[in-house]
């Protein structure tokens, strides 16, 4: 137990470096960048004394040190600011794009391990076969193509020539004047495109992973001797070959849960989306200074979490991992 408690004090104190460092970087990237954020609340008619007031209001009167000072305190004390956009605290702002994006990640994400997990069973008994060569192939040749050809393609193929999807947003227009089921079909109708195009990397790269680990596990010699014993082929590879390739691939599971939660800003942005990821390119090409920063420290932080509770799991459920740490 001592030993566990160790490791877990180490992880959390690599963790929260790493967000300092995160958290310096995006401060230092935002300042050195070209424009003003202010001169979007500035006209020329207005008064110089109150251009200092607007400027004095935004902290940006101070110097960057006093305001990188600031910011550090306000992160301990959970408070980023207020939005220059929204007039909101940007945790507030934060909060209501979670509405969306942690319902959209998650459905993503399940979809992700289920479609690769079919996958695999579909072929397990058809390894080295045509299928499972083209598969392999089709994985590879998709996995190439960045998530915004692939959700170009889709608009083009789905919305625009077979008109069977819309291209963006949440709902329709009218979507207040719809029954409830006519309201759940026009909901789920504008969210397959989007989360077609989110998952099916993760698809790609979960069922890579396994592939590769389950030729890998079917070379140990316990399986060869499971074979040579006369254990059925289906028991085998539900019994030990599928359990022995899952387990390295919990830490990639991990990751990627953690930047779903972080926005995928990408999918959001060009299907218009309400959640995390089309708010933080909003706040960006605004220069929205509090809420860049609160987007990149809760995105941060969701990936460094999602793979803490990985790190955990995996030193939990095997002792290796405590003997080569310590």
């Amino acid at each position: 137990m001592h030993k566990f408690s160790t490791i877990l004090l180490k992880r959390i104190f690599t963790s929260l470096i790493t967000l300092f460092l995160l958290a310096v970087l995006i401060f230092i990237l935002l300042r050195i960048s070209p424009g003003d954020p202010v001169q979007k609340f500035i006209s020329p008619k207005l008064n110089p004394q109150l251009v200092e007031e607007i400027k004095k209001t935004f902290l940006l009167d101070k110097s960057i040190e006093e305001q990188f000072l600031v910011f550090l305190k306000n992160i301990f004390t959970g408070d980023f600011g207020i939005s220059y956009n929204y007039r909101l605290p940007v945790t507030s702002v934060i909060a209501d794009a979670l509405k969306f994006t942690i319902p959209f990640a998650s459905t993503c994400f399940i979809i992700q391990i289920i479609a690769a997990l079919g996958l695999l069973f579909n072929i397990y008994k058809k390894r080295g076969s045509l299928l499972d060569r083209v598969i392999n192939k089709v994985t590879l040749i998709l996995y190439s193509f960045p998530s915004i050809i692939i959700a170009l393609v889709l608009i083009l193929l789905f919305a625009l020539v077979l008109n069977i999807f819309p291209s963006a947003d949440l709902v329709s227009i009218n979507y207040s004047n719809l029954n409830p089921i006519e309201k759940i079909i026009d909901l789920i109708s504008h969210l397959v495109l989007p989360v077609i195009t989110l998952s099916l990397p993760g698809t790609i790269v979960f069922y890579s992973y396994l592939r590769h680990n389950i030729d890998i596990v079917y070379q140990q010699n316990f399986i060869l001797f499971l074979q040579a014993s006369g254990v059925e082929e289906k028991t085998i590879f539900k019994n030990h070959v599928l359990p022995n390739s899952i387990r390295p691939v919990i830490s990639l599971l991990g990751n990627e849960f953690g930047v779903l939660l972080g926005g995928a800003l990408i999918t959001e942005t060009i299907f218009s989306l309400p959640g995390m990821g089309r708010l933080t390119v909003n706040a960006i090409l605004t220069r929205d200074y509090p809420l860049v920063m609160g987007c990149a420290i809760f995105s941060g932080v969701m990936i460094l979490l999602a793979n803490l509770v990985v790190d955990v799991y995996k030193t939990k459920t095997d002792g290796r991992i405590i003997s080569v740490n310590l």
